[in-house]
């Protein structure tokens, strides 16, 4: 299902963008600020508490998708392959092997579509 992946990716965007907006201060090179507690406290001062996530559902927009993509394409990839013999002698290799399949198959869906 896609809710869980969803919700998860859109909490973590939520809870990360102060954080996010802190560090794009600090890379400005004219900013006077030294430091993230700093950036924060000058964030809150200037734009109030609901500018520390100003810019959250630019975020959301850009990463949920492919995020949730990968997900999905990791659990139907590991639902097509053949399951792995637990009395194989190769059960660990072959296990290494189905893993790096979903994962290349997940990172390729969700990194290549969502450029």
């Amino acid at each position: 299902t896609v809710l869980p992946p969803l919700v998860v990716s859109t909490a973590v965007q939520c809870i990360n963008m102060p954080l996010v907006r802190a560090t794009i201060t600090l890379q400005n090179p004219e900013s006077p600020v030294r430091n993230i507690r700093e950036s924060l406290r000058k964030i809150h001062a200037s734009h109030g508490l609901s500018g520390l996530w100003h810019g959250t559902s630019a975020g959301i927009l850009k990463t949920v998708p492919k995020y949730v993509t990968a997900v999905v394409v990791k659990d139907y990839v590991g639902k097509a392959l053949p399951p792995v013999d637990p009395t194989s002698p190769n059960k660990d290799r072959d296990n290494l092997i189905n893993s790096a399949i979903k994962s290349s198959a997940a990172g390729v869906a969700g990194g290549g579509f969502f450029k």
